[in-house]
């Protein structure tokens, strides 16, 4: 008889879900908003869909005996979209957070719209520190960098090396204001000078006026404070004006494997970039860029579509150790959590809801020094999480000041 009551209680204790899980309309639900088919598409985009596919499919597919599904939309990198998909999202169509989206005024508009539901958001593509300053709430997380990161990596590496005046060319919108003021600040501290900066609209193909404009300033340094496109936009025409090739330089300030991928070597090599994945960095990175290729035609994942892996394994991770996926129970724990994740390594999610974590800056290898495609980095410098990015208590994030 005992050895049956023993048996009964070990069955018992076997059964998933735990009596005490408690999910929202009986599943989870992952919304991906991101950039699918404009300047933004090749660093986020289909890849971002594809690293959330992978992360939901190797959790299972299932989290608290429950199914996980995910939904996709265009953001277009427009707020008012982003707004109008994730209030859709959050209200009408079940989703319990979103990853994305898109360029910075879209993400920032997502993350408005996450704190109003009292729902979580991923900010996963945008770089502006506004995010988890100015602009912070309780119910977004920037997970992957930010223009403050990308500043004292590059652009405090560029400025140490001797460049000492700058011009910047500035993408016109949130992303871009923000990296030209953080990476000027850098600039400045370091005994630096700003001489002037000229700014663009997104998407831009036609960049003739505005790298003569950067030419005619006479600046060691040609700060790019934009991405994508508009990256690749710029070092190509910077070429064909011989920017280089006249005594200047380029400083890439948001620089993605795939932009180096696009413009070859030959165009990017000797480049430093600062990024906080690179698939070539360990054995984790290895291997999941390896499943990650799989599934997109032998494309190399950017930082970002690691972003949306590491972000959903993250949060599935919290809810099934939580047994809930309420939003205000999930960011409590995960801002109480560090972490060591395989892909980013060790980190933590400050109350600003900043994740903290290592960066490092790269240096683009010569054509010669490559072993073949996405063969493309070398390691400079490792930038400890704490130095890399901004102190809360200076980033004007009122959650932080409720709490001094």
């Amino acid at each position: 008889m005992r050895k049956v009551l023993a048996l009964g209680i070990l069955l018992l204790g076997t059964v998933a879900p735990p009596a005490a899980a408690q999910l929202s309309n009986d599943k989870v639900k992952i919304g991906v908003l991101t950039d699918m088919s404009s300047l933004y598409a090749d660093i986020n985009g289909p890849g971002a869909v594809a690293a959330t596919e992978l992360a939901i499919s190797e959790f299972g597919g299932s989290v608290l005996g429950k199914k996980i599904e995910m939904v996709v939309a265009d953001v277009q990198n427009k707020a008012d979209v982003a707004a109008a998909i994730a209030g859709r999202w959050y209200d009408a169509e079940e989703v319990d957070t979103i990853l994305g989206a898109g360029g910075s005024a879209s993400s920032i508009s997502a993350s408005n719209v996450a704190a109003a539901r009292k729902h979580i958001f991923f900010a996963t593509d945008p770089a502006s520190s506004d995010i988890t300053g100015k602009l912070c709430n309780a119910y977004t997380v920037h997970w992957v960098y930010d223009t403050i990161a990308l500043a004292n990596g590059t652009g405090s590496a560029v400025v140490k090396a001797g460049g000492k005046t700058w011009y910047f060319i500035t993408a016109d919108y949130a992303f871009g204001h923000a990296l030209e003021r953080d990476v000027s600040a850098i600039v400045t501290a370091n005994g630096g000078k700003v001489l002037g900066s000229v700014r663009h609209p997104l998407n831009t193909s036609d960049f003739s006026s505005f790298v003569l404009q950067a030419q005619a300033s006479k600046a060691q340094i040609i700060g790019l404070a934009n991405a994508g496109g508009d990256t690749i936009n710029s070092i190509k025409q910077a070429a064909e004006f011989g920017v280089v090739k006249g005594g200047q330089k380029l400083a890439g300030l948001l620089v993605f494997i795939t932009d180096v991928h696009s413009l070859g070597l030959e165009l990017t090599q000797g480049l430093q970039l600062t990024e906080a994945f690179y698939w070539d960095r360990n054995d984790a990175s290895r291997a999941f860029a390896k499943r990650f290729a799989a599934k997109m035609n032998g494309k190399m994942p950017t930082s970002i579509q690691a972003g949306f892996y590491t972000a959903t394994k993250h949060y599935l991770n919290m809810v099934k150790e939580l047994g809930t996926d309420d939003a205000d129970k999930v960011m409590a724990k995960m801002k109480s959590s560090p972490a060591d994740e395989p892909l980013f390594g060790k980190s933590v999610i400050r109350a600003d809801g900043r994740k903290v974590h290592d960066m490092y800056l790269f240096e683009v290898k010569k054509p010669s020094e490559s072993k073949g495609p996405y063969d493309y980095y070398k390691l400079v410098d490792t930038i400890p999480g704490d130095k890399a990015f901004r102190p809360m208590d200076q980033g004007g994030c009122p959650l932080v000041a409720k709490k001094q």
